[in-house]
């Protein structure tokens, strides 16, 4: 860097302190400069106080930029030229200024004299009041702006604004306005460590006040759009880059630590699945892991053909499939299509299933850090059990709709908000627009936290009924506008899923309560879990809905007692309690006997949406209950210091208990599998031979919720076939009931008897008359068959009610039927 001096060489050689720096770095600035310093000049003489310097820092212009400064500086000793001997960027040239200066205070102001100099009055008012930095603002109550940006800058700006608030400056809304009042020494020590050469600079020397914990003050100035600004388009993805630095930068170990530690639990649960995406299987998954390659594949094939996303007809040919009505979870495989594209649904599989338990574990340690607890250890271990709870990793093999649940932290986050009452109107716009992103996640699981809500919102108005009452109103109030902005932005896909083709109104599962020792025992994939005991007291696998260990269940009730002078923690005793009766079912069982007694699910069974929900799932709710109640015993056993010998005991006692309830709970990594290939006949493309365009292709057996090969078939051959059957939820007879699978017909019935027997049944002129109409139905140009359970059996019974034997395509046999339908 080189130094042009002033043309007063004492006042250059004189490092005293004077009251007032100010800075103005300029790049090929010739044609406003002059001016600029005149208005600087005079004012400081009039009004300004009696030691000032002005310094301009040439950022290696190639204009007469510095000629103009040095001929100002000829007439006022006390303004300085620093000149770069190459473009640099602004925040290298202001730091250069900065770190020249010798002023008590700095002004840091623009070459345009955007903001009038007559406001520095304004900033050090600001000074004198306490604060260490004020910074003019265009945003605040009170500002002026005399000539305002086009709408498109104005826009960007604006968004550009609520980012930097929320990576790096919370509570400033302008961070970029060009007029800005520093302390001298607390300015020098902040651009002493800054790195950030670009735009981005104001950004960074303001999150080191905000991380000092220095008072900075926002204040309206007088504001005018000034011709000639450097900024560019490539500014705004710069700063977006120089944000990004910024955050990882000044991110302590702690909070880099704990995401990067949810991410690798998750990577190690699903360690098997990633040792090839493409080939193994979840073995406890059953059906499911297949159907849900299935709808990413499907969903991403929608998006890139410009398809209606709600809907096809690749399965339950030619029905098809209303993919709203069920768990495609088209939040996440919508925005994934281009993933799905790329790498295959197998990949979008595992990233969904691993990337959403760690996301899952992050929003509840998020949550418990905002609002709950004070260590971040002590809401990190809250987070865990949030995200790994024995449902959730029950649910993780097979139903990320009920695992991957990043949305309710911030939907709660939101809700309090309301209670709050700060901004009211915006916080009830974001949770109308969470509501509605959850409801294209999982309806289901969504319903099951507005119950656990109502719980415990019950449960804390009979805790603390005076503040209820204050804050009900507000809540109410919040949720209307809420309400007004979700509903327009469901009401179709929601239409189509009630009323749209293939619809139904409900899923039957029959009583499906927990048993109550359900509650108390450990999970199969728990590290204390007996697979003998989990599989008496649960549906199956997947539906391990509670086991939350007895010491767990002990520690939770003593952490109540305890902490029972907080209304919150009675709300969540009560919540925790009610959800685990409810989840007993309608028929609760009397340990130790063959009675039952009538449970309270009974009150809801048959209500809306209610009756399509496995009652045993309700447990779950307790899982995040037993999260924060963990959060808040470990914070205040991290936090509270002991002062005796006694306490000391405690505590230790206190940690011991953790570890006793928490330690047997621990998963462990799920089981995979190699996954059958699709036969060639299907992935060569050979199929392409036998099927026209809007016919169908029909496996042996048909598919079905217990046999889904043909669903990997359909993704090897990307899609290009489409056949009768499959794996989803639709509607069965006049009342439209839900059931799993399509309706059922005549051959399909027959061939799936086959298949579970191993016996070729009598095929007569009824049998062929059904298989004709059935083809016919199907639109059916070949049959299929390729490995499967008892084939000979299949091949024979297909024979005969074809009329012709089948041709041998490597490892397959086909009918060709395209002239029998």
């Amino acid at each position: 860097m080189s130094i042009t001096q002033p043309s007063d060489p004492s006042v250059a050689a004189d490092d005293a302190t004077v009251d007032l720096t100010v800075i103005v770095p300029a790049y090929n600035e010739e044609d406003r400069l002059a001016p600029t310093l005149a208005a600087i000049r005079d004012h400081l003489r009039s009004c300004g106080p009696a030691d000032w310097e002005l310094i301009v820092v040439d950022d290696g212009s190639t204009d007469a930029t510095a000629a103009v400064t040095e001929a100002a500086a000829a007439e006022e000793p006390r303004i300085r030229l620093l000149r770069t001997p190459a473009n640099r960027g602004k925040g290298h040239a202001v730091r250069t200024g900065v770190l020249a200066s010798h002023g008590r205070r700095v002004l840091i102001t623009d070459a345009d004299l955007a903001t009038p100099i007559e406001e520095l009055g304004l900033l050090s008012r600001a000074l004198d009041e306490g604060a260490t930095a004020a910074v003019g603002s265009r945003a605040m109550p009170g500002s002026r702006i005399a000539v305002r940006q086009n709408p498109l800058r104005v826009l960007l700006g604006r968004l550009g604004a609520r980012l930097i608030r929320a990576a790096a400056v919370p509570g400033i809304r302008d961070t970029q306005c060009g007029f800005k009042l520093f302390d001298g020494d607390k300015v020098r020590t902040a651009f002493g460590t800054s790195r950030l050469d670009g735009w981005s600079f104001d950004v960074e020397i303001l999150r080191f006040f905000h991380d000092k914990d220095w008072e900075v003050a926002e204040v309206p100035v007088r504001w005018a759009h000034q011709p000639g600004s450097k900024v560019r388009p490539l500014a705004y993805p710069k700063v977006l880059a120089d944000l990004i630095r910024l955050r990882w930068r000044t991110a302590s170990p702690t909070r880099l630590l704990i995401p990067a530690l949810f991410l690798f639990a998750s990577f190690v649960l699903y360690a098997g699945l990633w040792g090839g995406p493409g080939h193994r299987y979840l073995v406890d998954s059953g059906s499911d892991q297949q159907q849900w390659e299935w709808f990413f594949a499907v969903t991403a094939d929608n998006v890139a053909h410009l398809r209606n996303p709600l809907f096809t007809d690749l399965q339950n040919f030619p029905l098809g499939v209303n993919l709203m009505a069920n768990t495609a979870m088209l939040g996440l495989s919508v925005p994934l299509a281009p993933v799905t594209l790329a790498f295959g649904p197998q990949v979008t599989w595992a990233i969904v299933l691993t990337g959403g338990l760690a996301a899952t574990a992050f929003s509840w340690y998020w949550l418990l850090a905002r609002r709950f607890v004070r260590s971040r250890w002590a809401a990190a271990l809250g987070g865990a059990f949030c995200a790994f709870a024995p449902p959730m990793v029950s649910h993780g093999v097979a139903h990320p709709n009920f695992a991957v649940l990043f949305m309710m932290p911030l939907i709660i986050d939101r809700a309090l908000r309301l209670c709050e009452g700060a901004r009211p109107t915006r916080d009830a716009v974001v949770l109308g627009l969470f509501l509605a992103y959850q409801i294209f996640l999982g309806e289901e699981v969504l319903l099951l936290a507005v119950t656990g809500l109502l719980l415990f919102a019950f449960g804390y108005a009979l805790a603390a009924p005076d503040v209820a009452r204050a804050l009900a109103g507000r809540l109410l109030r919040g949720l209307g506008v809420a309400a007004l902005v979700a509903v327009p932005l469901v009401a179709v896909p929601l239409l189509w899923q009630f009323q749209g083709p293939q619809s139904y109104h409900s899923v039957l599962h029959g009583q499906v309560g927990n048993h109550p020792m359900a509650l108390l025992e450990y999970a199969t994939r728990s590290l204390a879990g007996d697979e003998k005991t989990a599989a008496s007291l649960s549906l199956n696998r997947t539906e391990e809905n509670a086991f939350f260990g007895w010491p767990l269940v002990v520690l939770a009730v003593a952490v109540v007692v305890h902490l029972r002078d907080q209304p919150r923690v009675r709300a969540l005793g009560f919540t925790a309690l009610a959800a685990a009766v409810l989840s007993l079912g309608q028929n609760i069982p009397l340990l130790g006997t063959d009675k039952t007694l009538p449970g309270p699910w009974r009150l809801v069974a048959k209500m809306p949406f209610f009756e399509s929900v496995i009652e045993s799932r309700v447990a779950m709710i307790c899982a995040p209950v037993l999260g924060i109640l963990l959060a808040l015993a470990c914070d205040r056993l991290a936090v509270r210091r002991a002062r005796s010998e006694r306490e000391a005991s405690r505590r230790l006692l206190g940690w011991a208990a953790l570890v006793v309830a928490v330690l047997p709970l621990v998963p462990t990594p799920y089981r995979t599998v190699e996954r059958t290939p699709a036969p060639p006949f299907v992935a060569d493309g050979t199929w392409r031979e036998y099927v026209r365009p809007g016919r169908s292709l029909v496996p042996v057996p048909v598919p079905s919720p217990g046999e889904v090969t043909a669903l990997g078939w359909q993704i090897e051959a990307d899609l290009g076939f489409a056949f009768p059957g499959g794996y989803f939820n639709g509607p069965w007879g006049p009342d439209r009931v839900g059931i799993y699978g399509p309706e059922p017909r005549a051959t399909s019935d027959l061939l799936g008897k086959v298949r579970e027997s191993g016996k070729v049944p009598d095929v007569g002129d009824r049998q062929r008359a059904d298989f004709r109409h059935d083809l016919d139905f199907w639109r059916a140009d070949a049959l299929v068959l390729g490995r499967a359970d008892n084939a000979l059996a299949l091949r024979e019974t297909v024979t005969r009610l074809v009329g012709a034997q089948p041709e041998r395509v490597g490892d397959t046999w086909v009918w060709d039927v395209r002239g029998k339908s």
